[in-house]
């Protein structure tokens, strides 16, 4: 397995924060190999991903997100970021129902801070997308995009302080997007 980044160069080394902000692969991998793609898997289920195969039966492309889960449930996930690290199902209710979520603790409240910091700084994430990218808000937003194998699917999940977004783009026929 030779993972590669987005635009197939290698960037050297680079700190945490441009490797996560500017999604290089490379980093991205790298750390899977010393934490163990069955612990990621762990912390993938603690977020709402339900896989249904182990995190060795991904391997290290568990690192790329490969896979399959829905745009809902990886939206969530990215919730539990904005949420301080807590996790609450998906309930869909009118607006001012007054109904409040039921939080459980997902992750480390810090853990998730220091993501959200990481995935909202425009300057470590210029690397890849440019300083003046529509990734760039005029308010306080963390952004996460991806790219599936051989282009057939593009994604970004975002965050501000009141809403959480995902969004995918591609062809139902799950034909590639090049050009």
């Amino acid at each position: 397995y030779i993972p590669q980044n987005y635009d197939r160069q290698f960037k050297g080394w680079v700190s945490v924060r441009t490797a996560l902000a500017a999604s290089l692969n490379v980093p991205a991998v790298r750390t899977l190999v010393m934490v163990t793609p069955d612990a990621f898997h762990r912390q993938l289920g603690a977020v709402g991903l339900p896989l249904r195969e182990s995190g060795d039966y991904f391997g290290y492309s568990l690192a790329l997100g490969s896979p399959e889960v829905p745009l809902l449930h990886l939206t969530n996930a990215f919730r539990t970021l904005a949420n301080g690290g807590r996790l609450s199902p998906v309930a869909l209710a009118a607006p001012g129902s007054g109904r409040a979520p039921a939080f459980t603790a997902a992750l480390d409240p810090r853990a998730a801070f220091i993501v959200g910091d990481i995935l909202s700084d425009g300057n470590a994430r210029a690397r890849t997308f440019g300083t003046d990218s529509v990734l760039a808000t005029r308010f306080w937003t963390a952004v996460k995009t991806g790219t599936s194998k051989d282009m057939r699917d593009n994604w970004a999940v975002g965050w501000s302080e009141r809403y959480t977004v995902g969004v995918w783009v591609g062809n139902a026929s799950g034909a590639a997007m090049h050009d």
